[in-house]
Formats: structure tokens, C-alpha cells, sequence
């Protein structure tokens, strides 16, 4: 039995009084992910803030047409809302697509893309690992490799993030909203999650005590036509080998806009750039969607490993995006 402390402030700036006070504190929000670190001993902090009352569990209009999403919105009310469904459908498939309803129904918007990476070496306190442990090693390296990255990934870690709203969110361009000791920041929700290089054992660019309060997700009128697609070892309760959040407008023949963001594939939300640069403008033909793919994956480094290692990512991921985006335009939903 390892005791810790547990209280539940209503205030949010004293949740995150009593986190940046001790070292060893941390936030519990729906508590689906950080429940199995503690009894698997991942982790073992001396006290626990739970802020599920400290923080927003509303859902509200922003003037421009998009959403805030309170930070302590269950993932099933956030899947559940009309606004929701019909601005943003590829926010509520990725929630969809994600653990079972029972999961949805504890965890929090704050606190899913707050979770942590799924890799067996991480969850194994018998293997080394530089993110559980800096300087241990990676126990993944030359072991088993399927899941692991393929983009971003350094000597230290092949970790990959497992959250699939995580994914939407940063296909979509959305803000989070962040209260810490210093007072409140917002960032670009690309900009939350950090890839490993030399100290895997960070998993975002929040500092200690900080704390999400909410998510703005902008208006995006092509994300009226947007789509989630997961590929995955079995059809539900299972994370992403790969997956794809995408939206497409197109015009005249042409993409004039595209979002898309891949999971699965690296240590943090993979928002594809190179792929979108490569599409306005372009016509949207199966062959410039693999096209853009190649563009995107050219700097994939695949992890050799037992059974054959995660090569087979590369191709997945290719054929994934363009299934997506043909998902979109081959129906005309695009246009």
C-alpha cells in the first residue's frame, strides 16, 4: 500500500497551489489513465489534486462560431453534443474510436490528450525505460517494436502518444487554455506535446503545477466535412497503428484548404504540414493524396524489432490518409 494524500479543491487556482507546492503532487481528472500507473507502480505520487470540480464542465458558443470545451467535459458529453457533431464530426468519431463507453463516460477533455504513452516497456517496471526512468535505456529498442513510432523518435525513445481526440485537435488548430503559478497562457494545441530527443521522460511542454482549463476548438467550415480514421489491431478497445483526422475544401476543382494529423505514427500528435502544403492547389485525385502521403513520410524512420519491427507503418499510414481524404471527396462531401 502506498499512501497519498487526496483532496478536491473547487477553485482552480487552489488546485494548482497545492501541485506547484509539492513535487511529488499531480492532478487527477477522470483518473482513467493515472488509476493503472498507480497500481502497476509507473508512478507513486505523494498527493493527488483531484480538479474535476475546479475546472469547467460546460460546453460554450465562442463569437466567431467555434466551441470552448471546459476541461472537465466527459469525452461522452463532448461526443454526445449536437454543436459538436455537426461543426466538428471528426472531434466525435475520434472520441468514438477511443477505450469503451464505460471510459468515455470518466474521462475528461483536459485530461485525455494528458495521457501517457501505452508502450509495453513504459508500463513494465521490470524493463528499462528512459521515460519512467531517465538513463535506464529504452527496453523498446530491439524488442518489440509494432506500435512504436516511425516519425520524431530519437535514441532515447520510439514512444508513441495514444490519444485519438488529441489527434483531432490538432488537425483542427485548436487553443488550450492553461492556468499555472505564473497565472493563465494559452497555446496552440500543436504546440502542447513535445517529441522525446534527449529527455523522453517530459511528455508535454506544461511545466509542474500547471493545469488545462479549457480547449477552444476555431470555426473551420470545412470541418463540417471532416473524417477520423483509425486502423488497428482489433475493432475497438485498442490503440492506433496508425490513424488520420481530416478535413478538405475543395473548389473549382482544386483543394483550396486541407487539416490533417496523424496518430500513431510519433511521440506527440503528428500534424501533417508537408502533406497539406502539398495538396492546395493540387486536384483531388487518389494519386496526389499519395503523393502528399510520400511527402509527409519521407523522413519515417522505421524501428527494427521482434516480428519484423513497425516498417509496415510507413505503407499503413500512406494508404490510411489517402483512404481518408477519398473518404471526403470522392462523395463530393468536400466541395
Amino acid at each position: 500500500m502506498r499512501p497519498f494524500t487526496l483532496t478536491a479543491p473547487t477553485d482552480p487556482a487552489e488546485a494548482v497551489r497545492l501541485v506547484a507546492s509539492a513535487q511529488d503532487a499531480v492532478f487527477l481528472g477522470g483518473g482513467t489513465n493515472l488509476v493503472d500507473h498507480l497500481k502497476l507502480g509507473v508512478t507513486a505520487p505523494g498527493a493527488l489534486v483531484d480538479v474535476t470540480h475546479a475546472t469547467s464542465a460546460e460546453i460554450t458558443d465562442l463569437p466567431d462560431g467555434g466551441l470552448r470545451i471546459g476541461a472537465a467535459v466527459r469525452n461522452s458529453d463532448l461526443a454526445a453534443d449536437q454543436r459538436a457533431r455537426e461543426r466538428y464530426p471528426v472531434l466525435v468519431a475520434a472520441i468514438l474510436a477511443g477505450a469503451s463507453g464505460q471510459l468515455r463516460n470518466m474521462a475528461t477533455v483536459g485530461g485525455n490528450p494528458l495521457q501517457r504513452t501505452r508502450c509495453v516497456y513504459f508500463q513494465d517496471v521490470t524493463t528499462p525505460c528512459n521515460k519512467r526512468e531517465p538513463g535506464s535505456g529504452c527496453g523498446a529498442l530491439g524488442g518489440y517494436t509494432r506500435h512504436h513510432a516511425i516519425l520524431g523518435a530519437s535514441e532515447h525513445c520510439v514512444a508513441t502518444h495514444p490519444s485519438d481526440l488529441a489527434v483531432a485537435l490538432a488537425a483542427l488548430d485548436a487553443t488550450v487554455h492553461v492556468l499555472g503559478p505564473d497565472g493563465e497562457r494559452t497555446l496552440p494545441f500543436t504546440e502542447l506535446h513535445r517529441l522525446p530527443g534527449d529527455a523522453p521522460e517530459g511528455d508535454t511542454t506544461l511545466a509542474h503545477g500547471e493545469l488545462i482549463t479549457a480547449i477552444d476548438v476555431p470555426a473551420l467550415p470545412m470541418a463540417r466535412r471532416s473524417v477520423y480514421r483509425k486502423v488497428r489491431d482489433r475493432a475497438s478497445f485498442a490503440f492506433a497503428l496508425v490513424s488520420v483526422a481530416a478535413a478538405v475544401e475543395v473548389a473549382d476543382g482544386r483543394v483550396r484548404d486541407v487539416r490533417i494529423a496523424l496518430g500513431g505514427v510519433a511521440h506527440k500528435p503528428w500534424r501533417a504540414r508537408r502533406a497539406e502544403a502539398a495538396l492546395r492547389g493540387a486536384r483531388p485525385t487518389a494519386e496526389a493524396f499519395e503523393a502528399a502521403a510520400v511527402e509527409e513520410l519521407a523522413d519515417a524512420r522505421p524501428v527494427e524489432g521482434l516480428e519484423g519491427g513497425n516498417a509496415f507503418k510507413v505503407r499503413l499510414a500512406t494508404r490510411t490518409l489517402v483512404a481518408a481524404l477519398r473518404d471526403l471527396t470522392d462523395r463530393g462531401e468536400a466541395r
